[in-house]
């Protein structure tokens, strides 16, 4: 069970460091791939941009997602 679970942070992982490349170049915001990206990103994205708003056009919550799911990794790694 630990393992699944570790595997599917790991593709959530992936899917946010795509949407961050994407973030950087020009894309179409109506391709259905970008907005099932955004569909599965958004709901853990937005609650972290409420609490900590971008700084100066940098937004941090991905970096703070990535941290979290790292911990949770670990926790979840360290269970089974």
């Amino acid at each position: 069970m630990g393992d699944l679970l570790g595997k599917l942070i790991g593709l959530y992982e992936i899917a946010l460091l795509v949407r961050i490349v994407i973030s950087w170049v020009p894309h179409n915001p109506y391709n259905q791939a970008i907005r099932f990206l955004y569909k599965i990103t958004d709901p853990v994205l937005n609650p972290v941009r409420k609490l900590i708003p971008p700084f100066k056009g940098i937004d941090f919550s991905p970096i703070i997602v990535f941290i979290g799911l790292g911990i949770v990794k670990r926790m979840v790694g360290g269970m089974f």
